[in-house]
């Protein structure tokens, strides 16, 4: 073989291996943009149902697809399309309504029109007490020893049952005004009552557009243990959460 055809050979291989790298780029982009997107958890407010350091697949189809479905809402959208209202219940990733770039996830506890208020920390909807059950104690440990936390049993109305956690009756969101959620929004709630920042805080977080909802999550896929091991994988083994993969939400 010439070195012409040597070089036209590497050439040839040169541009396979590009269109293979650009096929793969694109389909990533589309299964991220239309189908699932990976998030990882940084805050204890959905405690336990969601860990720090768990990481799920969103579906960004379950209530259609909006601006923000987008990678940095670039999408020229108005509203939704194909767009699908969350159910009671449903753990929802969403852009902060005040800054509109901010993921945050919750749990929908309000749909529009609902009165949502806290008292004495049980839920009420629509002036009615949510059916709450205590099971057991959370047990956490820290640098500061061990701490238990009221665990309850929480059944919607319409039959979605979680755990939450109660640090205090008395808390600053346990007792709270009437929430008349808007047409068009929802409001979520985190599982750890006590430790979220979620639409109680109306400054902070408030009423969820409808259009800023990105999707359900689906399904825990990996999780592991807060730990200072690095990008050092087989010291990361020892931390991982097993008995948490493929877990469903």
């Amino acid at each position: 073989m010439s070195v012409a055809d040597k070089s036209k050979e590497k050439r040839g291989e040169a541009y396979e291996t590009v269109k293979i790298v650009v096929q793969a780029l694109v389909l990533a982009l589309i299964v991220r943009t239309f189908l699932f997107q990976p998030f990882s958890i940084p805050s204890g407010s959905m405690k336990d149902t969601l860990l720090i350091g768990d990481y799920l697949f969103v579906s960004k189809f379950s209530y259609g697809y909006s601006r923000y479905s987008f990678p940095f809402g670039l999408a020229p959208i108005s509203g939704r399309i194909m767009g699908s209202e969350p159910e009671r219940g449903d753990v929802a990733v969403f852009k902060l309504p005040k800054d509109n770039s901010t993921d945050y996830i919750k749990r929908i506890i309000g749909l529009p029109g609902d009165r949502i208020q806290m008292i004495d920390g049980v839920l009420y909807i629509n002036d009615e007490a949510v059916k709450r059950e205590r099971i057991d104690d959370y047990i956490e440990s820290s640098d500061y020893g061990v701490r238990r936390v009221a665990r309850y049993r929480e059944t919607l109305p319409n039959g979605v049952s979680y755990d939450t956690l109660d640090l205090t009756e008395q808390g600053m969101l346990d007792n709270t005004r009437v929430y008349e959620v808007p047409e068009g929004h929802f409001f979520a709630m985190g599982d750890n009552r006590d430790n979220s920042q979620d639409s109680r805080v109306l400054s902070a977080v408030g009423y969820v557009p409808f259009e800023n909802l990105v999707g359900r999550a689906e399904i825990l896929f990996f999780s592991v243990e807060p730990n200072d091991s690095g990008w050092k994988v087989w010291e990361k083994l020892g931390h991982i959460r097993w008995e948490r993969l493929f877990r469903t939400l």
